[in-house]
């Protein structure tokens, strides 16, 4: 016999039921939809080139970080002698303090890379700031589109430690991933450039993988790499022990470029960028 009283509910579409969209049946789905939403959004704001800054979320601009570190001198010098936390808040604050200016050339980078993007007529044409969304060297580069008056793009994910996107992203431009995978798809699709600035392991997984999608030529298109800062760089990566051991070639060293002048950088980019993308592909084969 069959216990269950008659029902007039309608059954739940397949799309609106939350519970299913959320599990782990509709995996798919949700990569789908971090696929197609941005694409449509991209689309609509007629965004088809960016230039992509990667960084870390840590470093502040120098004004920030020697008022953190005058605190943090401050606190030590009034704290209980051999406190640990607070002689690692200074060991932190003058890391920082070091680190910093690199912040400030980013800010200045992307400025200067939005300016000269705004010059190109044709609006599609133009080249976008792109980064992570979150703060340090993300917030900079956002910055730096932002005192320039042109909208850029931040690709968030949603992280316990960076809770919110950075203030100078037009909501519009504001994007969340929960998939990693997918929000590296969208920084390497529509990428022409890249500017890799001092960061951690983040920063270093994202310049490895494009570099090596480069390298096999499963990404085809030109893209100019600046890693910004040599101090830095130099102090992180012996990229020439790479060709010594035999594990790259040496003309693998030329996918990128080590700078230190803003100013010597943007000269690059625009060079690399307008030849390869800007100049009118001529008919003459002997041209």
């Amino acid at each position: 016999m069959n216990d269950q009283s008659p029902s007039n509910d309608w059954p739940i579409k397949a799309y609106n039921n939350i519970d299913f969209l959320n599990s782990s049946d509709a995996r798919h789905i949700r990569i789908l939809a971090e696929l197609a939403e941005p694409q449509k959004r991209l689309r609509e704001m007629g965004i088809e080139n960016t230039i992509v800054f990667f960084g870390s979320a840590r470093i502040p601009d120098s004004n920030i970080a020697r008022e953190r570190l005058a605190v943090a001198e401050q606190e030590a010098a009034e704290g209980k002698p051999g406190d640990e936390a607070l002689a690692q808040r200074l060991r932190v604050a003058r890391r920082h303090v070091r680190a910093a200016p690199f912040h400030d050339k980013a800010i200045e980078l992307a400025r200067l890379l939005a300016e000269w993007s705004k010059t190109i007529a044709e609006r599609e044409k133009r080249f976008y700031i792109c980064t992570g969304g979150g703060d340090g060297m993300m917030r900079a580069a956002n910055h730096g589109a932002y005192l320039a008056d042109m909208p850029s793009v931040g690709l968030g994910i949603s992280l316990p430690f960076e809770p919110e996107l950075n203030p100078y992203i037009p909501h519009n431009l504001q994007f969340e991933f929960h998939y990693f995978m997918i929000r590296k798809y969208w920084f390497s699709y529509l990428a022409k450039a890249m500017v890799v600035t001092p960061g951690g392991f983040g920063t270093m997984d994202e310049l490895f993988e494009l570099m090596t999608l480069i390298q096999t030529h499963k990404i085809e298109k030109h893209m100019p790499i600046v890693l910004l800062g040599s101090e830095f760089w130099n102090d992180i990566i012996n990229f020439q022990s790479f060709v010594d051991w035999g594990v790259i070639s040496e003309q693998d060293l030329g996918l990128f470029r080590i700078m230190d002048d803003v100013e010597e950088a943007r000269d690059w980019i625009v060079e690399e960028l307008t030849t390869h993308y800007l100049r009118p592909v001529s008919d003459d084969p002997g041209v």
